[in-house]
């Protein structure tokens, strides 16, 4: 199933029925392999681009290392980042940030074995990450841009598979 396809009522699973922030309980879920794919795009422009071609690095250090780094730290913490999103033994994290052009795109897969999906933690990876790069480039141009940040597939669970419909070249 797609994005697209999706025509059921929209119930909010955080909201109780008198309009309560709630945390799910996922007590009598089996637990499944899940995956998830987040994607986040970071706008460096052309001279920044540049500087990460030629040298890979920043004043701050090695740029798309460093921003491999700290999202895989920040999938880890995602629980203690978002209010209602439970804590998760993750078996894997893995991120790509590379140059597309004048732009770094990142990609992060996170896989475990629970009762509840890492969709969270896959988009947290790639928010932070592109955070990290926004932060290390900063001193060289303020005009960098972070977008679109979004998930791309998911596995497992009772909805099973879902991939994004569209694709895009992080221009919106």
């Amino acid at each position: 199933m797609n994005d697209s396809e999706s025509q059921k009522p929209v119930k909010f699973s955080h909201v109780s029925d008198d309009g309560k922030a709630s945390m799910v309980d996922v007590g009598q879920k089996d637990p499944t392999r899940r995956t998830a794919l987040g994607e986040a795009w970071v706008n460096v422009g052309a001279e920044i681009a540049e500087l990460l071609r030629t040298t890979g690095a920043v004043a701050k250090g090695n740029v798309l290392e460093t921003a491999r780094v700290a999202g895989i730290l920040a999938a880890k913490r995602t629980a203690e980042l978002i209010p209602m999103c439970h804590p998760l033994g993750l078996d894997v994290v893995e991120i790509d940030a590379e140059l597309d052009g004048d732009k770094v795109h990142i990609l992060a897969r996170a896989v475990c074995h629970g009762k509840t999906g890492v969709e969270m933690e896959a988009m947290t990876a790639v928010s932070v990450a592109a955070l990290t790069v926004y932060d290390m480039v900063k001193s060289a141009g303020k005009g960098v841009e972070i977008g679109p940040i979004r998930l791309l597939e998911k596995t497992g669970g009772k909805s099973g598979c879902w991939t994004r419909a569209e694709n895009n070249d992080g221009n919106g």
